[in-house]
């Protein structure tokens, strides 16, 4: 009886961490509908939360029900991976905590502007803890895949792998499109190169999560 009860909160813990990263790739895409002044192509995720938009209000409250989801995840990420290497488990951890603080909770309260040449506190603040985050974020696929080599899970780890290396190059076309010299280029679609950044980082934990609720 007590093993059922501890298997259904492992499950929900699964389920927090899915819909935190489907409810991230799916609002990214679906609200620029209601915000006919966004380009998912030419604008970054969280110019969805700036004071003018249409849609602040419910994007904000998104960023903060996903930084909490992934929090509620940490518990039965930790019990699933720390047999196999506490080290790499802390650390997988360690980033998920960081992005859900920095890229997800400090987006619902310090909000970019509409443009990027007004500069504010609470800008700043978005933009430190959205860089923190999704640099070590990057590294979660990385992560997944050495602890699921660890785990014989070779076709996960190989797929983790994979994505790894789409999703770091992706974040470089994100980093290279905000320059000045690649403005007028094919280079500058910034906010398509985060959101295909996003899935590629997240493809792997979505995979672990569907396989254990499976």
């Amino acid at each position: 009886m007590t093993g059922t009860v501890f298997d259904k909160l492992d499950k929900y813990g699964w389920y927090a961490l899915l819909i935190a990263m489907v409810g991230d790739i799916l609002i990214s895409w679906i609200l620029p509908c209601f915000y006919k002044d966004h380009s998912c192509l030419k604008l970054s995720v969280s110019a969805l939360g700036n004071p003018q938009s249409p849609v602040r209000i419910p994007f904000n409250i998104w960023m903060l029900l996903e930084g909490i989801l992934f929090l509620l995840s940490l518990p039965v990420i930790y019990k699933c991976f720390h047999e196999t290497s506490r080290g790499l488990t802390f650390l997988l951890m360690l980033f998920i905590l960081v992005f859900a603080i920095g890229a997800c909770i400090f987006t619902c309260f310090f909000s970019v502007n509409e443009s990027k040449d007004i500069v504010t506190t609470a800008s700043k603040i978005h933009g430190a803890g959205s860089v923190i985050g999704f640099m070590l974020f990057l590294f979660v696929p990385l992560l997944v895949a050495l602890l699921s080599f660890k785990r014989y899970h070779g076709i996960v780890g190989t797929v983790s792998i994979i994505c790894f290396v789409i999703s770091f190059i992706f974040f470089v076309l994100f980093v290279m499109a905000d320059k000045p010299e690649f403005s007028n280029t094919k280079l500058a679609n910034e906010g398509l190169w985060q959101r295909l950044n996003l899935m590629f980082m997240y493809m792997p934990l979505i995979i672990v999560s569907v396989k254990n609720i499976v």
